[in-house]
C-alpha cells in the first residue's frame, strides 16, 4: 500500500462499501418479490392438502372459473360446507370458523394479477381445454400458492401463437 495515495484507497473503501450495498440490496428486493409471487395469506391455506389429498377439482373451489372472467376464491360460507365437520381442532380451519361466526370474509391476498389495462377471461380458456396448471403452475403441490409464469402480454401473446388463438389486440385490451 506504499505507492498508493490516501484518494485511492478512499476511493476503494468507498467502491468496495457500495458494492456490498448493492449486494445486501439486491437480496432485500429479490426476497420482497419471492413474498410479493407467494405472500403470506392470513390463513395458511395448503392446496396439497385439498387438491391431492382430498382430490378437489379446482372448479369445486373456485367454481366461476369455467363461467367468467374471474376464477374467484370461495367464500367462508363454501369452505364451511366441508370445514363444519373436517378439521375441528386445526388452528387454520379455526380461524376459518372464526370467520363465519363473525360473518366477516377472509381477506385472502391476490396472487396471480394481470395490467389493469388487460381483460383477461378464464372461462374461455377453460373451456378450450386448458389445465389451470397451464398458467397457474401445479398448485396441487403448492404449500403455499405462487406465481410461477410472468403473465405479462409477450407470454400470452406467444401461448396464442402456439394454441392459433386470436392475437388481435382487442382480444384482451377493450
Amino acid at each position: 500500500m506504499r505507492g498508493l495515495s490516501v484518494p485511492v484507497i478512499i476511493a476503494v473503501v468507498i467502491l468496495g462499501l457500495l458494492a456490498a450495498v448493492v449486494v445486501v440490496g439486491a437480496r432485500q428486493v429479490a426476497a420482497q418479490v419471492e413474498r410479493a409471487r407467494a405472500p403470506e395469506q392470513p390463513i395458511r391455506f395448503d392446496h396439497v392438502i385439498h387438491v391431492r389429498l382430498a382430490q378437489l377439482d379446482c372448479l369445486f373451489c373456485h367454481r366461476n372459473a369455467d363461467k367468467g372472467d374471474a376464477a374467484t376464491v370461495p367464500s367462508v360460507q363454501q369452505c364451511m360446507f366441508c370445514h363444519v365437520v373436517v378439521g375441528r381442532g386445526n388452528p387454520e380451519v379455526e380461524k376459518v370458523r372464526a370467520k363465519w361466526d363473525a360473518q366477516e370474509p377472509i381477506d385472502w391476498i391476490r396472487v396471480h394479477r394481470m395490467p389493469d389495462h388487460v381483460h383477461f377471461a378464464h372461462a374461455p380458456h377453460i373451456r378450450a381445454g386448458f389445465d389451470c396448471a397451464t398458467c397457474h403452475g401445479d398448485v396441487a403441490s403448492m404449500p403455499r400458492v405462487q406465481q410461477v409464469r410472468a403473465l405479462n402480454m409477450g407470454d400470452c401473446v406467444n401461448c396464442h401463437r402456439e394454441n392459433n388463438a386470436p392475437t388481435d389486440c382487442a382480444t384482451c385490451h377493450y
